[in-house]
């Protein structure tokens, strides 16, 4: 039995800016199972239907046809069934102003029923770096302990299933550290774990299969492993001051001063660095690495980065 099975999954809405009576889909047949005890990834670029599938999986939105399961129990026939096994940390920062954190988190306990766990509740605060804070109110935390104690509220009926929606967006490396240690405790248990981030390098740590989503279809899926091998080859990475040429920078992944671009064998290196050397540029600090999830990434979702595409060198 997976752990989490979406089949033949869509939704619609109204468009907003087609004609009258037009829809817009947001996910478009998507069919794939989670298996008890994966750690898998779910990516994709904003817009691609990743939010969407989360909220079908957590009940809060219905699709318009298909079936998502938890652990066997339908997410609209048997919804509370289905919400016992599942513990979801969103996105958007939500808490409850009234009460200290060690509060909100036995509140949280008795939406489901369960009294009389406060040593998981220690344990909980302890491991995410919480225990010094149990008795702050939630409005005097910052941003980053408040995202804290989101995790905290979706594990304290220890869930067997646990839904992480951009876990770290924006939140400070200690606790990306202590997160990422605690989950990978709790999966090494035998919890599953579905994860959506915009950090690939953590998809790329911690997930052994990735689903990519685009324009809500799932466009690759396979082992972590077996995507990485589909990369193409290395990528020469350097530093340079000014611009380079319309021609040469439609073939690079540019991020501010950092330029990157695919190279297949040596002679696509020197060509590059040929190139750049032509147009009175000066190549710092000059790396060859492995491809890697990103550039995977980047390549199947059909673009580079602003609409750089990824080419063989033919500069001449």
């Amino acid at each position: 039995m997976p752990a989490i099975s979406f089949q033949s999954v869509s939704k619609s809405y109204p468009s907003p800016r087609g004609p009258k009576g037009s829809n817009f889909l947001a996910l478009d047949q998507v069919s794939l199972d989670i298996v008890e005890g994966e750690f898998f990834g779910l990516l994709g670029p904003n817009g691609s239907g990743k939010t969407t599938m989360i909220s079908i999986l957590a009940g809060l939105t219905r699709a318009t046809a298909g079936r998502v399961e938890v652990l066997g129990s339908d997410v609209q026939a048997d919804y509370a069934q289905a919400r016992r096994k599942l513990g979801v940390v969103p996105q958007e920062l939500v808490f409850d102003p009234f009460f200290n954190v060690r509060e909100a988190l036995r509140f949280q306990s008795g939406y489901f029923g369960i009294r009389h766990n406060d040593a998981w509740i220690d344990e909980l605060l302890d491991s995410l770096g919480l225990a010094d804070k149990a008795n702050a109110n939630m409005r005097q935390l910052s941003g980053g302990m408040k995202r804290r104690v989101l995790v905290a509220q979706a594990l304290v009926h220890k869930p067997p299933v646990i839904v992480l929606d951009e876990p770290t967006a924006g939140v400070d490396v200690e606790l990306r550290q202590n997160l990422w240690q605690f989950i990978a405790r709790l999966n090494k248990q035998g919890h599953t774990v579905l994860l959506t981030t915009h950090y690939l390098e953590e998809a790329e740590a911690l997930c052994g299969r990735i689903a990519m989503l685009k324009a809500g279809r799932v466009i690759a899926l396979d082992r972590t492993s077996e995507l990485l091998k589909a990369a193409s080859g290395n990528v020469l990475r350097f530093k340079i001051d000014g611009e380079l040429p319309p021609a040469l920078a439609q073939r690079a992944r540019i991020t501010g001063r950092i330029v990157q671009f695919p190279a297949h064998d040596a002679l696509d290196i020197e060509t590059y660095l040929a190139a750049v050397r032509q147009a009175g540029l000066l190549a710092q600090g000059i790396e060859v690495r492995k491809a890697d999830l990103e550039d995977v990434f980047l390549a199947l979702m059909g673009q580079q980065h602003e609409g750089g595409t990824a080419a063989a060198p033919a500069l001449s």
